[in-house]
């Protein structure tokens, strides 16, 4: 399987709305639930109107369109960080996952995959 590193900076963070949002970044996840409205965006773009904010995140993504009829893929990888004392927070699109750990745990989190058998993309 191959992972495909983010070159940014993220952070995540809880808004009062949309309104103040800047789309303009190549990833911004948005999440609504009836608690709370969040964000994962680049760090450089963080909305003024955010009520909680946890800055030095870095991400990659599981390269390639995963079907739902796969199993495990998340599992697995959350497994091998979380033995390894690497805690994540995780995104899912329509067409893939997307995996952010605190920047001080990335360059391990990327050697662990990759002695694991994962392809490392940059």
């Amino acid at each position: 399987m191959e992972i495909k590193i983010i070159d940014q900076d993220f952070s995540i963070c809880k808004v009062e709305d949309l309104s103040q949002i800047d789309y303009s970044n190549e990833f911004c996840f948005i999440s609504k639930t009836d608690e709370e409205l969040s964000i994962v965006c680049s760090t450089k773009l963080i909305p003024a109107n955010v009520i909680q904010c946890d800055n030095g995140w870095r991400g990659f993504r599981i390269q390639g369109i995963l079907d739902f009829s796969l199993i495990g893929i998340l599992s697995k990888i959350s497994t091998l960080l979380a033995e390894n004392k690497i805690g994540i927070f995780a995104v899912s699109t329509y067409n893939t996952d997307y995996i952010f750990t605190k920047e001080v745990n990335f360059d391990k989190a990327i050697k662990i995959l990759k002695r694991n058998g994962y392809i490392i993309k940059n």
